[in-house]
């Protein structure tokens, strides 16, 4: 297997590297760069950084990123914007169509200033809406993007004025706040890991504690000394994450309920009512 493509003994799961970063890499006479890419159900991009900042999202299928401190799954309307030099890992939740833009500098950044200057709220990761616009755009510039015999003066003024749009879009796209913190506390990492792969195995701490070796004392002192939130407030964000996933296949409220370990669907629309202040119907349509 080559080195671009290793398949992981322990899961079975196949870690891919990035395709050619370089190839792809913005500049300032072209500072949206963007490529397509297409990942099964099992597969994962290996960790890695660039040092230009990025934008992913999935045109089908649900994709979850993985930052050093936090973890965003991202149904097809959903995009996360990483920083430049921030380390992160993208695996398919299921059967993915991905789409990739570089960016030479951040949305809203000085082009004036020196060196690259960024905006405060675009250092850290952010989810972001896509908007049809914005989808549509992305595509367009993939497909310039695609390996071409020449460029032609066309195909250069096209880019131009897609890349402004992007970056315009980018700038009036609404924030979402989707992520889910993750610790650095080595077991309380595991746990965490394992909570999201499968958050309705276990619903009481004590089982989850049980899992890896520590007590339920323990682990509820770690989630509050290092995400700040008690187990039961951080598993609420994770089935929230993950119901967003659901409902953008359209799935019943009852389906959703049953596949997050819900007896029915009024007891996790009362969850999600506690959790985000209002009903899930509601909380779909905004998120």
């Amino acid at each position: 297997m080559p080195t671009s493509q290793r398949r992981t003994r322990t899961t079975g799961r196949v870690g891919l590297q990035p395709l050619d970063p370089q190839r792809y890499a913005p500049s300032a006479q072209r500072p949206v760069r963007a490529k397509a890419r297409l990942m099964e159900h099992w597969m994962d991009i290996n960790a890695h950084h660039h040092d230009w900042g990025q934008l992913v999202f999935s045109i089908s299928g649900v994709v979850r990123v993985n930052t050093p401190n936090a973890t965003f799954l991202l149904p097809p309307s959903r995009a996360l914007w990483i920083p430049p030099l921030r380390e992160h890992a993208v695996t398919a939740v299921e059967r993915a169509d991905l789409r990739t833009l570089y960016l030479h500098q951040a949305p809203g950044a000085n082009a004036q200033a020196s060196g690259d200057s960024i905006r405060p709220d675009w250092l850290e990761p952010r989810v972001l809406e896509v908007t049809p616009l914005l989808r549509e755009l992305v595509l367009q510039m993939a497909r310039l993007h695609e390996p071409r015999p020449e460029e032609t003066h066309e195909l250069e003024a096209r880019e131009h004025w897609i890349a402004a749009l992007i970056l315009d879009e980018l700038q009036r796209a609404k924030r979402l706040r989707l992520g889910v913190d993750l610790p650095q506390d080595k077991r309380l990492r595991r746990l965490c890991e394992a909570i999201l792969q499968s958050p309705q195995r276990h619903a009481a701490l004590a089982d989850w504690a049980a899992e890896v070796g520590a007590s339920e004392r323990t682990i509820s002192r770690l989630f509050r000394e290092q995400l700040g939130s008690s187990y039961a407030q951080w598993r609420s964000q994770v089935l929230l994450a993950k119901a967003l996933t659901l409902a953008a296949r359209q799935l019943p409220m009852g389906l959703i309920a049953a596949e997050l370990g819900y007896a029915s669907a009024s007891a996790f629309s009362a969850m999600v009512t506690r959790t985000v202040g209002m009903p899930p119907s509601r909380f779909f349509a905004e998120a």
